[in-house]
């Protein structure tokens, strides 16, 4: 059964907005594409998120929660139902429209388990909230069951990628690569098995480093790389991270990688070494795939720094297009990932699996929050 989904995405990278995009789907097959929005969010979420992830940080999962989770979640689960509400009304449709909204919330801290040591998540996100003040399902909390039975966490994207491989009729050839803040790649076999994981950094430490030397929330269009030196011998060593070349599956938080890898260099050679680190790491991604895939179809807002690009190409040996070209909507389909499992959440479908997250088996997940005089059979 099919039906019209939004999804609601924030990412790690912190730019002030939330991406909402609408999907009909039946959480296996892409039926339609829908309306999207980048919506800003009130001036003052972006500078409390910002104290949240850096509070979170401190935090490392150890004690109480600090305070200030409390008060960031209900600053987004508002400004975000807020942007629903605006977004619906704007394209004009109905909420009744709407089966369900996947609601992602923000992450403030991920820890992949190591050892005897368990791993943690945790998303701000009330979603009981979001599905009183919008009247509509709600889906949340997507991550935790998978980190309760010993998986990753994440990455939750790859069945949404594969869906999007098969629209586009792809092969064993090609692979689907997201830049956000932090990378991860999903390749299916031709038995239709996924193999997915984060790569390593994408655009978190290089805003991170631009924020901070430069006072700008990015290095648009890559002009800053474009005009440093990239120091290969510095490069290399950084590659010879241990993360880069353990087995998958493994997962990131955004502060594993940070901008600190560049420190003591310009502005200009900093992101230059730390693009090329991202594009590096790209590389040395495909070499753990069972087939080394020749093509990339990159999305994420990483996609649009030029640079970026051609260093990916450049360190990964493999073709990087842009999912634009091929009909996808690059900067909506974190977003449309949300919508459609929040589909396969209310059938039942697993969104975690061994091959992507380390799952012990294909697992269920999410939170349902209903709106009151919905039933649970909807």
């Amino acid at each position: 059964m099919s039906m019209w989904a939004i999804g609601l995405m924030t990412g790690t990278v912190l730019d002030g907005n939330v991406d909402i995009a609408m999907l009909c789907t039946d959480g296996e097959t892409i039926h339609e594409f829908g309306p999207t929005l980048l919506a800003p969010y009130p001036r003052d979420i972006r500078p409390l998120l910002k104290e949240t992830l850096a509070a979170a940080a401190r935090w490392s999962f150890e004690g109480p929660e600090p305070a200030i989770f409390d008060t960031a979640e209900e600053a987004l689960t508002v400004a975000q139902s807020d942007a629903v509400a605006a977004f619906l009304e704007d394209e004009g449709l109905p909420s009744v429209d709407c089966g369900v909204i996947g609601f992602h919330g923000q992450t403030v801290l991920h820890r992949a388990p190591a050892g005897d040591r368990p791993g943690d998540t945790r998303q701000l996100g009330d979603g009981e909230e979001m599905a009183r003040r919008l009247g509509i399902t709600v889906v949340y909390d997507f991550r935790s069951r998978d980190v309760a039975f010993g998986g990753q966490g994440a990455p939750l994207a790859p069945i949404y990628h594969k869906a999007l491989l098969a629209r586009i009729g792809a092969g064993e050839d090609t692979a689907f690569l997201n830049l956000g803040g932090v990378a991860n790649i999903t390749w299916v076999s031709a038995d239709g098995e996924m193999h997915a994981f984060d790569t390593g950094p994408a655009n978190a430490p290089l805003n991170d480093w631009v924020q901070a030397h430069a006072k700008r929330d990015m290095d648009r269009d890559g002009l800053l790389a474009a005009a440093g030196h990239v120091d290969e011998a510095r490069l290399a060593k950084l590659l010879e991270h241990p993360y880069l070349s353990a087995p998958y599956p493994k997962s990131l938080d955004r502060n594993d990688f940070t901008s600190h890898m560049a420190d003591g260099l310009s502005l200009e050679d900093g992101a230059a070494l730390l693009t090329a680190f991202t594009a590096g790491a790209v590389g040395k991604a495909l070499d753990r795939l069972p087939r080394r895939p020749r093509r990339l179809v990159v999305g994420g807002g990483g996609r649009r720094n030029p640079v970026l690009m051609r260093e990916i190409a450049k360190r990964s040996g493999a073709e990087a297009v842009d999912c634009d070209a091929l009909g996808l909507r690059g900067d909506a389909i974190e977003a449309e990932c949300f919508a459609f499992l929040a589909v396969r959440v209310l059938r039942g479908l697993p969104i975690s699996f061994p091959s992507t997250t380390g799952a012990p088996q294909p697992l269920t997940g999410g939170r349902i929050a209903r709106p009151v005089g919905v039933p649970s059979a909807s």
